[in-house]
């Protein structure tokens, strides 16, 4: 069976079109909500226009009822009147005065105060519902009229309930869509954690052989220092030292990491000192550090790591020439580590995307870098990493906040592992 295997390009244009296709699934779902409402919005004007059209009947009944003293009256009130079982109308007299009604759930165990308020409740609403239909009384024998009555109504129950039924069925199905969309975004995320930390434990394991031969080779070789050149000893022990805390950072992928005050001045040197030697020598690095030390709770191998890496992509977006300056200060209990570049910026509209998972600008890359820095910043030492600033063809401000005490809402080891490489 030929394997499937996915290039650097394709796993990016996925990543692209990840909005784009998040924007397609809300304009369908926008549009069937759209339907179901006017659609049941239809039915509902023409049950309205039923309903009008048989209360127009029912007061029209009434008049002729009120109005005749004919064989016919029994067969009309059977056959028109009492066939009303779901309308609620109340008969007024010309002055407004509640004469009778229909279909108002008045029990008999109710008392007449009680019985008044719902006729008096109800009254109001069907006055603000329909314009009340008028009934002229006549005198049988004169043909003068003698008065008025009024029948007031209201949209019968099953209306009213089809009325609102599709917002409560899109509420429902939303509801039960953002739950589903959550466990299967809890069980991909899960899945994709677990890949990930195996990968990475996986990796130390398999850095440990290599690095435990080259360990032992290093011994042999300080044991003969006449035949083996001391500089070239030196330069192999601090690669060794160097695969051992590559190791050290991979093993920590998954597991509750061992936070300490470290000297922020100290470790950020330290790093720079390392990449000076191993990027672009027109590019200038400085430390702006206070007086004092500054210390914070962290673990030393990943925070460089995070350094490193905003560092690095600092590096590519200037293109290999330019400077980075890094400023160091304290508030309270926070510390301020702001990084920036002399590179080409970030949009703003780019700006949201940075740490997400295969967002990059280069062609080489899996645009993972930002996305674990922001991870080991936020998860392990729940603190924060942002864009504080970032101009186009002036340079970007990288702002990490760590804490020199305890930390806010600090994780308990009883709960689960945190998600190094949990997926936005």
């Amino acid at each position: 069976m030929k394997k499937r295997v996915y290039s650097r390009e394709k796993v990016d244009s996925i990543y692209q079109k990840k909005n784009t296709l998040k924007f397609v699934v809300l304009i369908f779902a926008t549009l069937i909500a759209v339907g179901s409402v006017y659609y049941t919005n239809s039915l509902v004007e023409e049950l309205k226009e039923r309903e009008r059209s048989f209360i127009n009947l029912y007061a029209e009944t009434l008049e002729i009822v009120a109005n005749s003293e004919g064989d016919d009256i029994p067969f009309l009130f059977q056959e028109l009147i009492v066939p009303n079982n779901s309308i609620p109308v109340i008969l007024t007299d010309s002055y407004g005065n509640y004469l009778q009604s229909r279909n108002l759930n008045l029990k008999d165990s109710y008392s007449d105060e009680k019985r008044t308020r719902i006729i008096e409740d109800e009254l109001q609403d069907m006055r603000e519902a329909y314009k009340p239909i008028e009934i002229v009384l006549k005198n049988p024998n004169t043909d003068m009229v003698d008065g008025y009555q009024f029948v007031y109504y209201k949209n019968s129950f099953l209306l009213t309930q089809l009325q609102y039924y599709p917002y409560v069925q899109l509420s429902v199905i939303a509801v039960f869509a953002l739950l589903t969309y959550t466990v299967f975004s809890y069980s991909r995320r899960a899945e994709q954690n677990r890949v990930w930390i195996g990968m990475a434990k996986e990796t130390a394991h398999q850095l440990g052989t290599p690095l435990s031969s080259l360990m032992a080779w290093l011994e042999f070789f300080r044991a003969d220092p006449e035949r083996y050149d001391p500089a070239i000893i030196k330069e192999l022990d601090k690669d060794i030292n160097r695969l051992e805390m590559i190791t050290a950072r991979f093993s920590s992928i998954g597991s509750v990491p061992t936070l300490k005050k470290e000297n922020i001045n100290t470790i950020i040197t330290s790093t720079l000192n390392y990449l000076e030697k191993r990027i672009s020598t027109k590019v200038k690095m400085q430390v702006h550090t206070p007086s004092h030390d500054i210390e914070a709770m962290m673990n030393r191998p990943l925070f460089e790591w995070v350094i490193e890496n905003i560092c690095k992509n600092a590096v590519d977006a200037m293109g290999g020439v330019g400077s980075i300056n890094i400023h160091i200060s304290q508030e309270k209990k926070k510390v301020f580590i702001d990084i920036t570049d002399t590179g080409k910026g970030i949009p703003k509209s780019k700006i949201n995307q940075v740490f997400t998972p295969g967002y990059t600008t280069k062609k080489r890359g899996w645009g993972l870098g930002l996305s674990l820095a922001q991870r080991i910043i936020e998860i392990y030492h729940r603190g924060k990493i942002f864009v504080k600033e970032s101009e186009p063809e002036v340079g970007t401000t990288f702002r990490i906040i760590l804490f020199t005490d305890k930390l806010p809402q600090e994780v308990d080891k009883k709960q689960s592992r945190p998600q190094l490489m949990e997926e936005h």
